[in-house]
């Protein structure tokens, strides 16, 4: 094939709308598949290689389906690591989140009275209301109030110390 600058460029207009809808056909994008379409005529600009000019063609969609098996390979390659970066945010994320539970029921185990825990059990674990509450522990909603405020506040003062 002759590599003038001329038969190159006709080469190109000629060839690269049969390129781009079957890189597009791979690809499914359309950024991806004129990257594909330029890049095979980048690189056959580059290494001149032989091939005759009955060839040419296939030798263009070969290279055009090689260059789209890569780009889909890189894809995938990247999806893999940011499927592994998640995971390994999200296993990060639970690591820290039962850290601090067992340091939060270290503070309470540490800091509440038996009252203090049982009504805290009961509203936040149990989701009970203030009035279901006071009526399984026999004691009146203010004082299911004052067990949670006066409860929450020493949990509260516990972590800023820490």
């Amino acid at each position: 094939m002759d590599y003038s600058k001329q038969r190159f460029e006709r080469l190109f207009k000629d060839s690269y709308p049969l390129m781009y809808r079957m890189a597009f056909s791979m690809v499914e994008n359309a950024d991806d598949a004129k990257d594909a379409v330029n890049q095979v005529f980048t690189q056959m600009w580059k290494g001149k290689p032989k091939v005759s000019d009955d060839s040419v063609r296939g030798y263009l969609l070969a290279a055009t389906r090689n260059q789209c098996l890569h780009i889909l390979r890189q894809r995938q390659l990247r999806r893999q690591m940011e499927e592994a970066l998640q995971s390994d945010e999200s296993e990060r994320q639970d690591e820290e989140r039962q850290e601090l539970l067992c340091e939060l029921q270290q503070i309470i185990d540490d800091n509440l009275t038996e009252q203090d825990k049982r009504v805290l059990e009961l509203h936040y674990n149990e989701e009970m209301t203030y009035a279901e509450t006071a009526t399984v522990l026999g004691i009146s909603t203010a004082a299911v109030n004052k067990h949670i405020t006066r409860s929450l506040a020493k949990i509260r003062k516990t972590l800023k110390a820490k």
